[in-house]
């Protein structure tokens, strides 16, 4: 240790740390409200820019898809050149693609910047998680990664609420200015605070894999978003699912065969792993979807206005701020497993709760079962972090983070596009029973119904009703969340099952085969 350093060194280094750790705080915060924010705003884009249903479904999808997507591969890249510099690239473009959204001429530039914009994310997700890692250590480090969840909690439980105020203030197009100026302080912090780190055994990135991976998912979720307008058995539909088969045969065997793969598969036969990998998608079907979801039913169904809409999510995500502290502290006594299988179990009941709402009632009525789905995915939320590291030996942990958070992000993506679809299709199925609607109008309505656009859908039915259209999007919408609680049901008795399987050692990481590379 250097004995000549001044007093006020360590105190210099902890302020550069804090300061570290704040910038990539304000790029945590930005990803959620990316999230949240665009999906209240939805109703005011297609009255302004008249969208058809696919397009304003991409408003969401694209971001998604491109985040997850692109995580892995941006975390090899920042090993390769450097944390700093790929964290400020990311966040460079994230501000300048926000800019841009803002000033979007028509839908097909907003889902185009949207993809970017997702894309800047994984980049600044990844390299700024990475870049913590080198700053803090041992009980540090948890607090850090812990500030970084609490930051995403805020941006979950009131992005919905700030985005509501926006738009009802100064338009849809001061969402992605809010968000410009949070990334920009986030670039400056991290401009003059963050260390420039870099892997030294890294050796470049899994380029087939990447390519092969992204490229599955885009073929799949497109599939998915237009199966409900061309149909489900239609030539387009299983000519887009069938290449996504053929990308992800390709994916696995371009991951069998290279000497560093993005997705060590061995790992997957560890049956703790496994659950971990389906805890990450959990809620995506019983939380994340209703992020996007229930703003179009509040204000496109119910009548709200883009505020009340954000004050009524407040409810669903609020938990958030609070609970998965109490459960990292209840599982140093209660196995987290059952801790997880409980939350999801509540979650499940609070999806069958819901569905027993039809449009129309008081929104009073909504706050207990929105609160309780919020509850229950809370719990497992602040413990999965942890179990994706802990499921596996010491030496992949790295590559066991990077899998956790690509499952999770991926997952939410592929979550949305299917419920989106599944809406729909119960929509037209819906308009189909109804006295006086044929298929043919059924099929046309049903996607702009599904949306929460009754007014579209009504011009396009002028024979049916408010009253009838808001029946059958109430119809669809509890079909849609039986279907969503069974699911989330059957996640939480799976990951009790294998999630009962002991974490392996370090010492354990014989038994399984050489990891061929880890982060």
């Amino acid at each position: 240790m250097d004995t000549n350093l001044p007093a006020h060194a360590p105190d210099q280094a902890t302020a550069r740390r804090m300061q570290v750790l704040a910038a990539v705080c304000l790029a945590a915060l930005c990803m959620p409200l990316s999230f949240t924010g665009p999906a209240i705003a939805i109703p005011a884009i297609a009255a302004e820019l008249r969208g058809t249903p696919l397009a304003l479904a991409w408003i969401t999808n694209a971001f998604m898809l491109s985040f997850g997507g692109c995580l892995m591969a941006a975390g090899a890249l920042a090993d390769r050149y450097g944390r700093k510099r790929l964290f400020m690239a990311g966040m460079s473009l994230f501000f300048l693609a926000a800019l841009a959204l803002a000033a979007a001429p028509g839908m097909l530039a907003l889902d185009l910047l949207r993809a970017v914009q997702g894309l800047a994310c994984a980049m600044a997700l990844s390299s700024g998680l990475a870049a913590l890692a080198q700053e803090f250590d041992g009980p540090a480090r948890a607090r850090a990664f812990s500030l970084i969840g609490t930051a995403f909690g805020v941006g979950l439980a009131f992005g919905p609420f700030l985005a509501g105020l926006l738009i009802a203030r100064t338009g849809w197009r001061a969402i992605f200015i809010a968000t410009a100026a949070a990334a920009l302080a986030a670039l400056l912090a991290a401009a003059r605070t963050m260390r420039e780190t870099r892997d030294p055994q890294a050796q470049g990135v899994d380029w087939p894999g990447a390519l092969t991976f992204t490229g599955a998912l885009s073929l799949f979720t497109y599939g998915l978003l237009q199966a409900p307008h061309k149909g489900w058995g239609s030539a387009a539909s299983l000519g887009l699912f069938g290449g996504a088969a053929l990308l992800l045969a390709a994916f696995i065997g371009a991951e069998r065969r290279a000497a560093r793969p993005m997705l060590d598969l061995s790992l997957f036969r560890l049956p703790a792993f496994a659950g971990v990998q389906l805890l990450a998608a959990a809620p995506a079907f019983s939380f994340v979807v209703l992020l996007v979801l229930l703003p179009a039913r509040f204000i496109g169904i119910e009548g709200y206005s883009a505020f009340d809409a954000g004050r009524m999510m407040i409810a669903l995500s609020a938990p958030m701020l609070v609970l998965p502290i109490l459960a990292g502290m209840a599982a140093q006594r209660i196995a987290a497993a059952h801790i997880c299988a409980c939350g999801l179990l509540l979650a499940a009941g609070g999806l069958l709760w819901l569905s027993t709402c039809a449009p129309g009632q008081p929104s009073l009525s909504l706050l207990a079962p929105l609160l309780l789905i919020g509850c229950g995915i809370s719990l497992p939320w602040g413990l999965m972090d942890g179990l994706a590291i802990s499921v596996v030996p010491v030496e992949r942990a790295g590559m066991a983070a990077g899998i956790f958070n690509t499952t999770r992000v991926a997952g939410e993506g592929l979550a949305l596009a299917i419920v989106s679809a599944l809406l729909g299709t119960f929509t037209v199925a819906a308009l189909g029973g109804t006295a006086g609607i044929g298929a043919q109008q059924a099929a046309q309505a049903g996607p702009f119904l599904a949306l929460g656009e009754l007014r579209h859908a009504a011009t396009l039915l002028p024979q049916a009703g408010a009253a009838e259209l808001a029946q059958a999007y109430g119809i669809a919408f509890r079909h849609l969340l039986y279907v969503l609680a069974s699911i989330t049901t059957a996640s939480a008795l799976l990951i009790l099952a294998f999630l009962r399987h002991p974490a392996p050692a370090a010492a354990d990481s014989a038994t399984l085969p050489a990891c061929k590379a880890h982060n």
